[in-house]
């Protein structure tokens, strides 16, 4: 007598065979990943028989890191980060995503790694970006021991092992503040439109996505000093709408007497946005610079750095020959505290969280604010007010 066929089993389009199942109550829905129907018949048997010692011997699912990796980005997928998390996930994917989360552990990590920073064919990525996604795979590991639980209450992890992340000291690109003389040839080599938003980021200390898309509708006046204020609210989201001003807070920023000329220079020129930019949209609106560190900056560094050669006879520190649009954060913080602006003040004008409700500044304390951000003119080093040290190359 012929055997008879076993059920449940799908031949798709493309010729493999889909598992379309109940087995005691659950529907199992799987691809067996080959066009044999014998070799998909066997995988269904494992697949039972497995399910079977699950159920009457209690034996524990082996989950893979694909099925992790995939439950971490539902629970998260109202995150501001998902997007992160999700191209982090499709990195690891062809390296670890078949293989039991019980595996991964250093050595399983280390081909991803390898990839990353010594890749065939592109430009290597830093060591704080491998971390990152390294970081996001501890984090996929712990909920899978703390918090994920099999039909059994079981973990779907016993142990966590310890993941080694790369050293970052070595590799990370320290924070470059500018002095003023090369302000000065920098920012007369960038075409208009980057160097009054560069003037505006420098006394501000705003974010680069806080200058791309600052909003006349974010000012407040504040008649008692004869100026105003921005508010940028805590929903901002930069280049994502998801994003989110950092901190989770609403960012308070404060105008200085420069970054007030920038202001009023800017009035006009847009109904919507502070700093335009581009082809005129649909409604006659122009549009926005989407980042400030494109072609144009990296062109106006290289020139400025010649520049600086040409004019003192020695090359250009190479911090300054890769100056970062974030590096005028961190200038502006440095000039404030140069000045002898308190930490506090420093915190505020920086927009870094320190516990406090910016939008319930008083008048007085707004001056006081303002006041503080103008002293970053006294660090002027063309004056005899400060010298900043920088180590010598080489």
């Amino acid at each position: 007598m012929a055997q008879k066929a076993i059920t449940g089993l799908q031949r798709m389009p493309s010729g493999i065979w889909k598992i379309d199942k109940k087995y005691r109550g659950e529907r199992i829905q799987e691809s067996t990943g080959t066009c044999d129907r014998a070799e998909a018949e066997q995988y269904l048997i494992h697949l039972l028989e497995q399910r079977r010692q699950e159920k009457v011997y209690g034996i524990k699912k082996v989950r893979t890191w694909r099925e992790a990796a995939t439950r971490f980005l539902l629970e998260v997928k109202d995150q501001a980060s998902i997007h992160i998390s999700a191209t982090y996930m499709a990195q690891l994917d062809p390296f670890i995503g078949d293989m039991p989360i019980t595996h991964v552990d250093d050595d399983a990590l280390a081909p991803y790694i390898r990839s990353k920073l010594n890749p065939a064919t592109g430009k290597p990525v830093t060591n704080r970006t491998v971390n990152i996604a390294l970081q996001r795979v501890i984090r996929v590991l712990n909920l899978s021991a703390r918090k994920w639980r099999d039909d059994e209450r079981r973990p779907w992890l016993d142990v966590v092992p310890m993941i080694s992340l790369l050293d970052e000291k070595t590799t990370s690109r320290k924070p470059y503040p500018l002095s003023w003389e090369e302000q000065s040839i920098l920012f007369a080599e960038l075409p208009a439109h980057l160097q009054t938003m560069a003037m505006f980021k420098v006394n501000t200390g705003c974010r680069e996505q806080e200058v791309c898309k600052l909003q006349w509708d974010w000012e407040i006046a504040v008649p008692e000093l004869g100026s105003s204020v921005f508010l940028i609210p805590a929903s901002f989201g930069g280049r994502s709408i998801r994003a989110g001003v950092k901190n989770r807070d609403e960012r308070l920023v404060v105008l200085n007497d420069v970054a007030k000329s920038v202001i009023e220079k800017q009035r006009g020129k847009n109904q919507l946005f502070v700093f335009p930019f581009g082809k005129p949209d649909g409604e006659g609106n122009e549009t926005t610079v989407h980042r400030m560190n494109d072609s144009a900056w990296k062109k106006a560094r290289v020139r400025a750095a010649k520049k600086w050669q040409e004019k003192y006879l020695r090359p250009a520190h190479d911090g300054f020959a890769r100056i970062r649009i974030h590096d005028l954060k961190h200038t502006f913080g440095r000039r404030l505290r140069a000045a002898g602006v308190t930490e506090e003040d420093r915190k505020a004008l920086l927009g870094h969280k320190n516990g406090s409700i910016t939008s319930h500044y008083s008048a007085a304390e707004l001056d006081q604010l303002i006041e503080a951000a103008n002293k970053v003119s006294v660090t002027d080093s063309r004056a005899p007010a400060l010298t900043i040290l920088k180590r010598r190359q080489g």
